[in-house]
């Protein structure tokens, strides 16, 4: 656990604060401490415990898919129709959502599928070899695993590598096969026979345990020095000199420069500044098997039902669905439901007797891509936030294009895909 400041402490005055301690905020305080930076992290909850906590725990150099692919509209009554589909919007939510979908299908054209797609593979392209880097000397090296992607496919449907969303690996140097029924129950023995075929992604790592490698590399960056601060912020404020102070629930904080990365609830904290941005919660569930009486060797995509399922230190988790509903909405937990009967139609051996819930709040923006770096308008203001599904991917990279634009220092990235003025 990192280390919390005395109640009444203050960041020293080249400090930079963080507000946020998911892996991005955790990736950005560790990138800004390699610089020689000392840092303060500030969270209502413990690092790791909220978003961070309950993805899929999928590490891919090649998760260069947008979102927004072309054609997605056609799928869209289908999933909402199905009661196990991988997508629901609640109803009410419709009017406020409306300009955001506008602009995701605004996305959908195939050249700025592409933009986007080369955008993505920027900021996941090194992501295994940078955790096993921020992970060495933490003792908790083993949490990150080399392993395969597979994505299998039941029924009549078949794979095609020709389809674009391979196409996009393929061309960015993903190592990608098709494999038979038969050879795939050698590589997974607990896959049901109604498994045809499948692609196997290799090159790829998976986290037995998201939250716990936020944590490890939080209580790495509290022996460097940060500080954690565990307290509710409220407001910013920006000064004329430059400082900002944020009004939390244990008094006021003064900090010369300010990253936000507090996912959906940084936009909160930025509308009172007259910085409006297009950023949805998209809520995703899991369930975790606790004694599933099976153990995978990879993580496994199930096409159609769109979750992914994978061992992990507390069991087998079964990851997926998407529903647009307001944050601080009631759970809805039948989205977690269903993928009980949904593992274990892919998994027939998998004991679903014991299982616990999550939800979380993913923040997304129409073009699957984050806001990082400077937030124009205000001295000392940065973000980076926004990941979509992709956070736990493209967190090493997002610390780095912080440290970067924080020390205002050059870089062969070209960052204005990820600006905040994009959307301004």
């Amino acid at each position: 656990m990192a280390q919390e400041t005395d109640q009444g402490s203050q960041p020293r005055p080249d400090d930079v604060t963080i507000v946020g301690a998911g892996i991005v905020g955790i990736c950005s305080a560790l990138a800004l401490q390699e610089r020689g930076l000392s840092v303060t992290v500030i969270d209502r909850d413990e690092p790791g415990q909220a978003t961070s906590y309950g993805n899929a725990g999928i590490v891919s150099p090649w998760s260069c898919v947008p979102q927004s692919m072309p054609g997605i509209w056609r799928s869209v009554p289908g999933w909402l129709l199905d009661p196990e589909g991988p997508l629901r919007v609640r109803v009410r939510e419709l009017p406020k959502l409306m300009p955001w979908i506008a602009r995701f299908f605004a996305n959908t054209r195939l050249r700025r599928v592409h933009e986007i797609s080369n955008a993505m593979d920027m900021l996941m392209q090194g992501n295994i070899e940078a955790y096993q880097h921020l992970l060495k000397g933490t003792g908790r090296e083993a949490l990150l695993q080399h392993s395969w992607f597979i994505n299998v496919f039941r029924g009549r449907r078949q794979p095609d590598l020709s389809e674009l969303s391979w196409q996009l690996r393929m061309g960015r140097g993903a190592p990608v096969e098709i494999v038979d029924g038969r050879e795939l129950r050698e590589i997974e023995p607990e896959l049901s026979p109604q498994v045809a075929q499948a692609v196997i992604v290799k090159g790829q790592a998976r986290a037995l345990a998201p939250g716990e490698i936020c944590r490890a590399l939080a209580e790495k960056m509290r022996r460097q020095g940060a500080n954690f601060l565990r307290c509710d912020v409220k407001s910013l404020r920006p000064n004329e000199d430059g400082s900002i102070e944020l009004e939390t629930d244990r008094g006021l904080i003064a900090t010369n420069k300010l990253v936000l990365c507090g996912g959906v609830w940084s936009v909160e904290l930025l509308e009172p500044l007259g910085i409006q941005l297009p950023l949805v919660s998209e809520r995703g569930y899991h369930l975790e098997f606790s004694e599933p009486g099976v153990r995978l060797n990879h993580s496994i995509l199930d096409v159609s039902g769109k979750f992914i399922i994978s061992s992990m230190e507390g069991g087998v988790r079964s990851a997926g669905t998407s529903e647009f509903a307001d944050v601080g909405a009631p759970p809805n937990y039948r989205r977690a439901d269903i993928l009980a009967p949904m593992s274990k139609r892919l998994i027939p051996r998998l004991n679903t007797a014991q299982s616990r819930r999550w939800v979380g709040a993913r923040p997304s923006f129409p073009d699957s891509l984050p806001v990082i770096g400077r937030l124009a308008g205000i001295r000392n203001l940065y973000g980076a936030f926004g990941h979509s599904h992709y956070g736990l991917g493209m967190a090493p990279a997002t610390g780095r294009i912080v440290a970067e634009s924080i020390e205002g220092s050059k870089s062969n990235l070209d960052r204005s895909c990820v600006s905040a003025e994009r959307f301004l």
